[in-house]
């Protein structure tokens, strides 16, 4: 079994460092996640194992989570001898050059049951960053051009801290035919309708998770992410984009014990208000209307609509 570091990683541990390695990938389209060392690891597959279990989970819900091949003993990504890891499906692993976007979920990213020091160091990132007044934030993302070899992978760190108007301009990027990184030019938006549109795009798959999110009290999904991936090139041939919006790291998963997860539908809905007014009125919304519907959103889930879509 051959397997390699993935180049597709836009977030979380993207090499091996400090003692924590990367994931990898096989041929065969899975990804294997090493397991934290604490009970992160423990936590997330007693998440997958409960979750790929659960008859209470609709088909088409499932479907926006990745397929769960178990755990294996493999060699870890920086050599330090065997490590369990978490076997996936590689979400990517069907596309050439694939443009890729990591949203991190909810205004408050920490768990009541995390201890003291965790919960200031989220709560540090999540005031820092645009968790606290978007309900979610861009975790990393990289955009392929109209060329193949020409990628845009930013720094994590920049587009964490972007303020709600760069939040809509990164959101069209990512679906815009001019390279992202041209200060000259602005987002066309060429690709929402064919990417964020339709009944099989982004937007209605979101929307899917959020009408499954207003009744499930299951599971409160703490500091998960949804991953947005399209390809481009597919696109620009007149073929159908296989957008694709999936639900990733589950290591801060809590039982719902009855009560819905308002963190991440606020979180979700705001998602969902930034891109179906990029498939509405991508010109006319401004910064101050972006933050206030954002706000709302956030804090207010249980009102969250889609009138007009």
């Amino acid at each position: 079994m051959m397997l390699k570091v993935p180049d597709h990683q836009v977030a979380g541990h993207r090499q091996a460092r400090d003692g924590k390695p990367s994931p990898l990938i096989d041929d065969a389209g899975r990804f294997y996640k090493p397991l934290q060392d604490d009970d992160r690891g423990s936590k997330e597959v007693a998440f997958y194992s409960s979750f790929s279990s659960n008859t209470r989970v609709p088909d088409h819900v499932r479907r926006l989570f990745p397929v769960f091949h178990g755990t294996q003993l493999i060699e870890a990504s920086d050599g330090s001898g065997l490590r369990p890891h978490l076997v996936l499906e590689d979400v990517v692993s069907s596309r050439s050059h694939p443009s890729v976007m990591d949203i991190k979920i909810g205004s408050r990213t920490w768990y009541p049951e995390a201890s003291e020091d965790y919960i200031q160091r989220c709560f540090k990132k999540d005031r820092e960053t645009s968790s606290l007044s978007l309900g979610f934030r861009i975790s990393g993302l990289q955009i392929y051009g109209n060329e193949e070899s020409r990628l845009w992978k930013p720094e994590n760190k920049l587009v964490q801290n972007l303020s709600a108007a760069d939040v809509k301009v990164v959101l069209k990027k990512f679906v815009s035919s001019n390279f992202p990184d041209d200060p000259n030019s602005d987002p066309d938006c060429s690709f929402a309708a064919s990417v964020y549109g339709g009944s099989t795009g982004i937007l209605a798959q979101l929307l899917e998770l959020k009408a499954w999110f207003e009744d499930q009290t299951m599971y409160h999904l703490n500091s998960c992410s949804v991953l947005m991936v399209y390809e481009k090139e597919k696109v620009l041939k007149g073929e159908r984009s296989d957008a694709e919006a999936k639900l990733i790291d589950f290591a801060h998963v809590t039982e719902g014990k009855g009560i819905i997860d308002h963190n991440f539908l606020g979180g979700l809905c705001s998602v969902i208000k930034f891109i179906s007014e990029i498939l509405t009125s991508p010109d006319e919304c401004t910064t101050k209307v972006c933050l206030q519907d954002s706000d709302k959103n956030t804090n207010d889930s249980e009102n969250c609509t889609t009138e007009g879509l």
